[in-house]
């Protein structure tokens, strides 16, 4: 994994939406589509959806220069949009604390999720597991088998788009 090419897709941060109407089909990697979305200055992103019903993008917004990690999924009614949720994530058990801003894409309510580390975004590729706790709970646990793989394709993708 280049981390300089990931810090350079990431650039600065700064907090703003992940929604996107309309993703640009870019490849796929074993169980993730590598997508391009137009309104986030042509970021890169995987795309999954998961036994739970959860869809999970992780990416590159260039526009507010940041990654993210969104999920959606339609059990999640409760989600107020705009609100801020604190989460845990835990990657094969090893935590990090997080604000979510709460989302609806297309009706699903969500999660957004952005982060200016690209050690972050390393660190979810070398993973197997990715679980999402809220002050109830866990919220969502999904695989990540092939997550590194689509990882580098996304960052391919983003080289790609300049």
């Amino acid at each position: 994994m280049k981390l300089a090419a990931i810090a350079l897709a990431l650039g600065s941060v700064a907090y703003g939406p992940v929604l996107a109407q309309s993703l640009e089909h870019w490849g796929s990697s074993d169980y993730w589509d590598v997508l391009i979305d137009p309104t986030l200055g042509n970021g890169c992103l995987i795309q999954s959806t998961f036994t739970d019903g959860s869809t999970v993008r992780i990416g590159f917004d260039r526009v507010q220069g940041a990654g993210y990690v969104t999920a959606f999924n339609e059990a999640w009614g409760d989600i107020v949009e705009g609100e801020w949720y604190p989460v845990l994530f835990a990657l094969d058990g090893e935590e990090y604390e997080a604000e979510a801003r709460g989302m609806y894409l297309e009706g699903v309510p969500g999660a957004d999720i952005l982060f200016d580390n690209p050690d972050f975004l390393y660190d979810i590729a070398a993973k197997y597991t990715m679980t999402l706790y809220n002050e109830n709970g866990e919220v969502m646990s999904i695989d990540l088998t092939g997550s590194m793989a689509a990882l580098e394709a996304a960052i391919a993708c983003q080289e790609e788009m300049g």
